[in-house]
């Protein structure tokens, strides 16, 4: 009865200081609270408030034995989405009850309001590029991501190291990814970077000797952005923000292979099972490309 009284008195001080002309912003700050639990409250009379704790109270919270979980690691990296909450609820327990994206976030938010965690927003730029078919084109890209250490859609396939990237491991790459999504696209297109290109003369490409001899027995064709240009480099600059803000996040680094297979498994359990966000294809189910 006391929970359910101090929730009251909570829904009744957020619509006091909207009434005084405070912003959601504000509210949200002063109070302790997610945005969206705010919005949501003001948008409610008091009596679907009401009937709202009523539903809140009677409902049996599959997720409830994960409480402790969210909550550790909310205290410890408040601006935990609740994708990647889901991600590693999945990771550290293997007999996770399979629950709709949906159920998650609500939980997450749940845990947030009792405990008073609040989330710390993070501004992402997205562009919409053209779909194309599958096992038409895939596109290379290099990112760098500083990770805590010990001490302290589209079809992915995502490989780590812990030094520079050479002609010779981007080689290994290729092999890795075509191994993975078991089959060889009709082009693959790449930043201009001197892992695969020694020099342009006059709008010619000149490939440096390793990836020259590579590509002789290859039979993808090549397609090479041009500097800053984001209609051809949206797609897979896009993966490169969602491995890096979905998984590399706020996970701690123990070595490169440990890191490999836990990418690997990432790949599996989420970034390659849940259907894309325009499309709504099974990536797994479209990833049987022409093989090479």
């Amino acid at each position: 009865m006391n929970v359910y009284l101090t929730k009251f008195m909570m829904y009744f001080e957020i619509h006091r200081m909207r009434r005084e002309g405070h912003s959601i912003s504000q509210i949200s700050q002063h109070l302790v609270l997610d945005r969206r639990t705010v919005s949501k409250y003001l948008s409610m009379s008091e009596q679907e408030y009401e009937d709202f704790l009523i539903r809140q109270s009677t409902r049996k919270k599959v997720l409830l034995p994960y409480e402790d979980f969210v909550k550790e690691r909310l205290e410890d990296f408040r601006d935990t989405s609740a994708a990647q909450m889901h991600d590693l609820l999945k990771e550290h327990y293997p007999d996770f009850p399979s629950v709709s994206q949906k159920n998650v976030f609500n939980f997450v938010c749940w845990v947030r309001d009792k405990h008073r965690l609040p989330v710390v927003k993070l501004e992402r730029q997205f562009q919409l590029v053209e779909e194309l078919p599958y096992g038409k084109q895939a596109q290379v890209d290099f990112g760098q991501y500083n990770m805590r250490t010990t001490t302290g859609s589209r079809f992915k396939f995502v490989l780590f190291t812990d030094g520079h990237f050479t002609t010779e491991l981007a080689i290994r790459a290729h092999e890795k990814a075509f191994e993975y999504i078991r089959g060889i696209p009709d082009e693959i297109v790449y930043d201009q970077d001197k892992v695969f290109i020694s020099s342009e003369n006059s709008g010619d490409i000149i490939l440096t000797d390793a990836f020259r001899t590579y590509m002789r027995g290859q039979s993808f064709t090549l397609h090479f952005c041009r500097k800053a240009d984001p209609q051809s480099k949206g797609k897979v600059d896009n993966v490169i923000k969602y491995v890096k803000q979905n998984f590399l996040y706020n996970r701690t680094f123990r070595n490169i292979d440990t890191l490999n297979d836990e990418v690997l498994a990432w790949l599996g359990r989420t970034a390659n099972a849940l259907p894309h966000a325009f499309t709504r294809k099974d990536p797994l189910k479209m990833a049987f490309l022409r093989t090479g």
